[in-house]
């Protein structure tokens, strides 16, 4: 059992085991659903990404596949250039990027990302600083990031503990199993559920993820 402790006012980032545990306390005390997860897999770990450029081209990467095929792209890259910058990824052309995995659109989008950079019209350092509607309006006013995208550069990488990434095809499996749903809930259901778990949605998320990857979806969908 987790004792749930007076955790106070929501915190900027999840930044330690005892206040993650402690905001797991809280969901399973409010949702026996999340309570029974916990129960039965034991609470997740706090998951983080490295900030900046090269993490953003994953997450770019994950959009709409499996997060193994992300992964795979990804690696390749990596292994082709290490330390990725957006001048190194700048010096790949469309066909070295397409044997690494690159769809024409993903080309695309993380040009534009890199552009943005080095231009100055997106300062990756200053986005810990910001809150979290001003991450998602730097983030987004790319093209080729969205609102999904943004959500998880600040759950995983911010470590922002009220972030609860909207359509997420994952966690909508996830509901769909522990609230024993006839039919995948569509985005105004999934806020719907989620208003309850607030101001901890994206432990909320976390818990959902970890059933989730623990019954055998790993490489179905995309997280």
């Amino acid at each position: 059992m987790i004792k749930v402790k007076n955790i106070g006012k929501n915190p900027k980032a999840l930044t330690s085991r005892p206040l993650f545990l402690n905001a797991v306390g809280f969901l399973t005390d409010r949702d026996p659903d999340l309570a029974e997860i916990v129960r039965k897999f034991g609470p997740p770990t706090i998951r983080s990404k490295e900030e900046g450029f090269h993490t953003l081209i994953h997450i770019i990467l994950e959009q709409q596949v499996s997060l193994s095929s992300a992964k795979a792209a990804y690696d390749r890259l990596i292994a082709a250039g290490s330390p990725l910058t957006p001048e190194r990824f700048l010096g790949f052309d469309d066909a070295e990027l397409k044997t690494f995995g690159f769809s024409r659109q993903k080309t695309a989008y993380c040009r534009n990302l890199a552009h943005a950079v080095l231009q100055g019209g997106l300062d990756l350092a200053a986005l810990k600083t910001m809150d979290d509607d001003s991450v998602r309006s730097e983030l987004t006013k790319i093209k080729g990031i969205g609102a999904w995208t943004a959500d998880i550069y600040l759950l995983t990488v911010l470590l922002r503990p009220d972030i609860w990434p909207r359509g997420d095809l994952a966690l909508a499996v996830a509901i769909q199993s522990i609230k024993g749903l006839t039919d995948r809930p569509g985005i105004k259901e999934m806020d719907a559920f989620s208003a309850d778990w607030m101001p901890w949605r994206a432990v909320a998320a976390r818990l959902l993820w970890h059933y989730y990857l623990n019954n055998g979806h790993r490489d179905n969908e995309k997280v």
